[in-house]
């Protein structure tokens, strides 16, 4: 061995370490492809031209029971002063008051919607109503498209029979929620029989069935909540496992 072995040993070992070193890890496999469960079910909020008002009318009418009991709703929510909450599908902005003042000034609410013309109406209804705690966000079809670790509690009314892509989209508010985060749910009793017929070919699963897919999506059951004045919703608390 001459003596520019060594330092050539040493040298190349050195290159090799550092290129080892700065590599980047292997990227995590794509989830699944997930087909829709309900093609087409939110044709109507994607349109062109959304009106908005007349949504307003549909959605926040005192004979629509989930708007009736708003506030029952979300103080069973059980939400805290300065927490993260996210309303998904938050459409024309029923439940931002209530769920604005329950987080407080130091809160935050994300209102998040996939129509457009809807995250910019809710824009508006947070200024108007004076609630700077309150973030519109628009989402994907099959993402909420929130930041990780960013919300103490998710709330979805009315609208997980409306995800056409139930699997991505519960595991990306999985990523969004915090450890201990938790889901309320509200959604229609669908029960063959008992149901009304619109309920019946609008909703695709009954409440058994959602409570099955969201434990096999990673969340736990904690509850099944009984709140004044709802007749033809159901409600429950999961919890991020």
């Amino acid at each position: 061995m001459n003596s520019n072995t060594l330092p050539n040993l040493a040298a190349t070992f050195a290159a090799a370490l550092t290129q080892f070193s700065c590599a980047s890890p292997p990227a995590p496999p794509a989830p699944a492809p997930e087909e829709s469960v309900k093609p087409g079910i939110n044709e109507s909020f994607l349109a062109e031209e959304l009106d908005v008002e007349n949504f307003v009318e549909r959605f926040e009418g005192e004979s629509r029971e989930v708007f009736a009991q708003r506030q029952h709703i979300v103080d069973a929510i059980g939400l805290q002063p300065g927490q993260a909450v996210a309303d998904i599908g938050a459409g024309t902005g029923a439940f931002l008051d209530p769920l604005a003042r329950a987080v407080g000034a130091e809160g935050t609410v994300y209102a998040v919607d996939i129509a457009p013309d809807f995250v910019a109406h809710l824009a508006r209804r947070a200024v108007d109503e004076g609630h700077p705690q309150i973030e519109a966000r628009l989402c994907k079809e099959d993402s909420v498209e929130l930041p990780r670790d960013s919300i103490d509690a998710a709330f979805l009314c009315d609208v997980y029979h409306h995800f056409e892509f139930p699997r991505h989209t519960m595991g990306s508010l999985h990523d969004a929620l915090r450890a201990g985060g938790q889901v309320v749910i509200v959604d229609f009793e669908r029960i063959p029989g008992v149901s009304r017929e619109w309920t019946l070919g609008h909703v695709r699963a009954g409440k058994d069935e959602v409570i099955g897919e969201l434990e096999s999506f990673g969340f736990d059951l904690v509850e099944e909540l009984d709140i004044e004045g709802l007749e033809e919703n159901w409600a429950a608390r999961f919890e991020r496992r």
